[in-house]
């Protein structure tokens, strides 16, 4: 095995060009907290030095750019009562407030599997590319987690309330959709995304993408826009399930059934971050939020529960408690929002112009 083969994230320069890939393929490039770290590092040594013009972040292998975060050693942390996710995700969301307000531009390849922590170390840069074979999801709330990595900020901002059914149901978005809601800006097919990266090395971002970037894909979710809005505006996750099961179109009743499958504490936590992400106006002050969520996850039933049924044990079956959506009180959702103290993550809003809304 070489050297780096070894390392989990290359880090090289060709050019003016820094280059962060992802080099754990046998996982789809799932994140550890060395991996953060060590992107962290990168990202600031360039932000400084001028002979560094851009960014490109991708991953090895042909899977994916990434699938998330490390959950069996969440899994782990959340049963044993460890802190190492805790430190994890304040690493992690750090960096994603970075690369948002990232001075220089910040090419994220979204080929193939992007979810979770991988939305989070693409989604919101400056320049988000997409391709035939991308497929990225916000999956928490199978395993009664809550989306994170500031994606109740992208998903509190999608046209009209698909974001809301995106986070419940934890749909997959492909390249249209993800154009379309706000999670990518450019198609490029995969077989031209060497020649892309290289040509980054000798021209600018927007030569490379004039030469290389193809008309998005329409975005199917967009087309469902009209049952969407109608159900998933209501205030309560009952009512939205009750206007799903209530709406004449199979994809409504689909969804339905998918959102009954998650964890109910997570579903009621999910829409409240959401609703409360619109009214934010900064990524970092949704981290901030998210960041507590997250901590208060940790200390829950749910989420050792839904990472054993769907990762551990495969069985599929996970027993939620609180079992039902009428068995999750107002309480029980509050839990999930509650100051932390020193402990809070303590992200301030940048002062700058030009940051991605």
């Amino acid at each position: 095995m070489s050297q780096a083969d070894e390392q989990e994230v290359l880090v090289t320069r060709s050019g003016g060009v820094g280059r962060l890939t992802l080099n754990r393929p046998k996982a789809i490039n799932a994140l550890n907290h060395a991996m953060v770290r060590t992107m962290a590092a990168a990202l600031l040594e360039w932000e400084s030095d001028p002979t560094v013009t851009a960014v490109v972040v991708d991953g090895a292998g042909e899977r994916g750019l990434c699938a998330g975060g490390d959950i069996v050693a969440i899994h782990d942390d959340a049963k044993f009562g460890g802190t190492g996710s805790r430190e994890f995700w304040r690493d992690e969301y750090v960096l994603n407030a970075a690369i948002g307000r990232y001075p220089k531009p910040y090419v994220a390849i979204m080929d193939g599997i992007v979810m979770g922590g991988g939305v989070g170390i693409s989604a919101h840069g400056s320049v988000r590319v997409v391709t035939e074979r991308s497929t990225i999801a916000m999956p928490e709330t199978g395993i009664g987690f809550v989306p994170d990595v500031g994606g109740t900020h992208l998903l509190s901002r999608t046209p009209g309330e698909i974001g809301t059914h995106i986070a419940l149901t934890t749909g997959r978005l492909n390249a249209g959709d993800a154009i379309a809601l706000g999670f990518a800006d450019h198609f490029v097919p995969s077989e031209s995304l060497p020649e892309f990266v290289a040509a980054i090395a000798s021209v600018s971002v927007e030569d490379a993408l004039s030469r290389f970037a193809q008309p998005a894909p329409e975005s199917p979710l967009l087309a469902q826009r009209s049952w969407i809005d109608a159900a998933y505006s209501a205030d309560t996750v009952e009512e939205i399930v009750a206007r799903l099961q209530a709406a004449d179109v199979p994809e409504a009743a689909k969804a339905a059934d998918q959102i009954l499958g998650k964890s109910p504490v997570a579903l009621k936590v999910t829409l409240r971050s959401l609703r409360q992400a619109r009214e934010l106006g900064s990524l970092e002050e949704v981290l901030n939020e998210e960041f507590r969520v997250s901590v208060a996850a940790l200390a829950s039933h749910d989420l050792v529960e839904g990472i054993r049924a769907q990762v551990i044990d495969k069985d599929r079956n996970p027993q939620w408690a609180p079992a039902t959506l009428a068995d999750v009180t107002a309480a029980d959702v509050d839990r999930y929002f509650q100051p932390l103290g020193d402990l809070d993550l303590g992200l301030a809003a940048p002062d700058l112009e030009g940051v991605r809304p």
